[in-house]
């Protein structure tokens, strides 16, 4: 009886250590996974990479994040290409132009690749599903705080790209927020193109404007815009004018704290990417039967329709916080 359960053990043991190992066998450097974006130097795609390296780093996998250094959807759809063909365990992708991406993301699934959305999304496409902002909450919240600043009443006019999916669900948002004061006027929506310098230009323009016609709150939906309208602001210094800005890179905290910003929206581009890669990495070890298929329909899915990371509103009163943020584990 002592031989069978010292045997016993010794069985047990070796299973123990066979799925031990096996567990650290999971994860390879032959594991390549992409991250896909556009103005990939922006502070907001610098954050997004180190969430995406950190996971990479704790499972032992290869990442790599593709994109111009600009806003070019097209050469966005040529790095989307160029990932795809590498055959890689996964693509996490920032939608810039749904048009453009859509046929591509289409083509990686049925090529058996999984592909997730971050950041900006492209819903009528077959990628699995999306992991960001929710967008249109960002815009209400920006709006509740623009009302609040102009008392209820005011012309405001937003910086933007218009056709790119998330800046498109945020001005929603705002003008939602806004329908409960018909006081507020939106005099335009400008379309910078992707040059936030246009957006320094524009605001100039409009802080020409007086009486009637005098803009009352400038918008960012990006990240880009917000410093450089802030730079006009710091020239004309318009009387009685608010700056709205989006995001939390260090020079858009720093306008916050001396006043020239009122308030920005804080995003989790970090946490968006951390997430992705993980949740690639899953579905590569554990492939969807079959891949192409609307999940978002199915009460039993076995993945989300929308993992949203969280927004938060920062002003004067807490901006200190995500100066200063606590130091994470390594």
């Amino acid at each position: 009886m002592k031989m069978r359960a010292k045997q016993t053990l010794v069985a047990t043991l070796a299973m123990a250590l066979s799925m031990l190992v096996g567990g650290c066998e999971r994860h390879s450097k032959s594991e390549q996974y992409f991250l896909i974006a556009t103005n990939i130097n922006l502070a907001y795609w610098q954050s997004a990479h180190e969430g995406f390296s950190r996971a990479a780093a704790e499972y032992g996998v290869t990442e790599d994040m593709r994109g111009p250094d600009t806003f070019n959807p097209a050469i966005e759809v040529d790095e989307f290409r160029a990932a795809e063909a590498r055959k890689p365990a996964g693509i996490l992708v920032s939608v810039s132009d749904p048009q453009l991406m859509g046929p591509e993301i289409n083509k990686a699934i049925n090529a058996g690749i999984p592909v997730i959305t971050m950041d900006s999304d492209a819903p009528d496409t077959e990628r699995l599903y999306f992991i960001g902002t929710n967008n249109l909450e960002a815009g209400r919240l920006g709006g509740e705080r623009v009302a609040a600043e102009l008392n209820g009443k005011g012309n405001v006019v937003f910086f933007t790209m218009p056709a790119q999916p998330n800046l498109v669900e945020r001005l929603k948002g705002y003008k939602d927020a806004f329908a409960n004061f018909p006081g507020i006027k939106v005099v335009e929506v400008f379309d910078m193109k992707g040059e936030s310098t246009a957006a320094m230009d524009k605001a100039t323009e409009y802080m020409g404007r007086t009486g009637a016609a005098k803009i009352n709150a400038y918008i960012s939906l990006e990240s880009s815009s917000g410093k450089d309208v802030a730079e006009a602001f710091k020239r004309s210094k318009p009387e009685g004018a608010m700056l709205m800005a989006m995001d939390v890179d260090q020079a858009t905290l720093e306008l916050v704290k001396d006043g020239t910003i009122q308030a920005t929206i804080s995003q989790k581009p970090f946490t968006m990417a951390l997430l992705g890669l993980k949740a690639l990495d899953d579905l590569h070890h554990y492939p969807l039967k079959p891949l192409a298929r609307d999940y978002g329909l199915d009460p039993r899915s076995p993945i989300p329709a929308f993992v949203d990371t969280g927004v938060s509103l920062v002003d004067k009163s807490n901006v200190d916080k995500f100066l200063t943020p606590p130091a994470q584990t390594p």
